[in-house]
């Protein structure tokens, strides 16, 4: 078994340039609480897939140092549609068992609806961790036949709002 979590990026801070935008306060603190509760997962990635936007990078790092995974910038995540998130983690290793892609609403919304059999959400919320179960191999990575196991949020975990 494989697992796969697909992470929405924390809150992040308004600004004209929507590719520099850093996390705000509330983002920070909660990256440094799911940091924490990544660490104590079972399943933990061991790479992460992220956006090279500013915010889903410092959110990537921050996973990445929770699961002590190897982070791995993709631009192609940037507003990325579900099918190149997909294709995306086609190009895991094999050798890797459990994989993380940090990126950005709408497209991961649509991924989670589309990995496993049923809709999962209607909007994956800021810092959102969706995780899912595959028996695929990552570049037979396919819609409709992963298992979702759950998803967590930083209020669901016991951040503060």
């Amino acid at each position: 078994m494989r697992y796969i979590w697909v992470i929405r990026h924390a809150k992040s801070a308004d600004g004209d340039k929507d590719h520099a935008r850093p996390l705000n306060k509330r983002g920070q603190e909660d990256a440094v609480r799911m940091q924490a509760w990544y660490a104590a997962r079972n399943h933990p990635a061991e790479w992460v897939w992220a956006s090279s936007a500013v915010r889903a990078q410092q959110t990537a790092e921050s996973v990445a140092a929770g699961f002590g995974a190897r982070l791995v910038t993709e631009p192609d995540l940037y507003l990325s549609g579900a099918e190149t998130l997909l294709d995306c983690l086609r190009g895991t290793p094999e050798e890797i068992q459990s994989v993380a892609v940090v990126a950005h609403n709408p497209g991961l919304t649509y991924l989670v609806n589309l990995l496993g059999v049923d809709n999962v959400t209607d909007n994956l919320p800021t810092l959102g961790s969706a995780l899912f179960a595959t028996e695929n191999s990552w570049s037979n990575l396919a819609f409709g036949v992963n298992h979702f196991i759950s998803l967590n949020t930083p209020k669901s975990i016991g951040a503060p709002d």
